[in-house]
């Protein structure tokens, strides 16, 4: 084949250091807006984001030329250091680890609809639950003690 195409979303999942609820309400749509861009400076569209103040949730389109995991390292690296830098919050860390879970094409369409209603889904289950239903539908194998920062 003389050309490389592909099609890849990934919903990633990530939280704040031990889930310190630092994403405060006045100033998150601020981080969506940064992250967005910080995807597309790693050449990946960033199609929604969204989270409450512990945790987010990026589906993103994964450009066929990147690392997925240097893709996110990357934007939490480059969101970490704006955050305490614009929002002045020093302490600022993200947990070293993440989620990151494939989507299909026909699926995209939900996942923007679960990212947009973070605050009604937290009103009824914490980020653990949820992280750990992900990696339980996702058939990901996972030890409790190695999960959480």
């Amino acid at each position: 084949m003389a050309q490389s195409l592909s099609n890849v979303h990934v919903h990633l999942i990530f939280s704040t250091k031990n889930r310190h609820p630092w994403l405060a309400t006045e100033w998150r749509a601020d981080v969506w807006r940064y992250l967005s861009g910080a995807f597309d400076g790693q050449k990946c569209h960033a199609l929604k984001i969204g989270g409450v103040a512990d945790h987010v949730h990026a589906l993103f389109d994964l450009h066929r030329t990147v690392a997925l995991a240097d893709v996110v390292g990357q934007v939490k690296a480059e969101s970490s250091k704006w955050i305490k830098q614009d929002k002045g919050v020093a302490a600022f860390a993200w947990q070293a680890g993440y989620g990151a879970f494939a989507v299909s094409a026909s699926n995209l369409d939900q996942v923007i609809d679960y990212i947009a209603r973070q605050e009604e889904h937290h009103a009824k289950t914490t980020f653990q639950d949820e992280f750990r239903l992900f990696l339980e539908r996702h058939r990901v194998a996972f030890d409790e003690q190695y999960v959480w920062d």
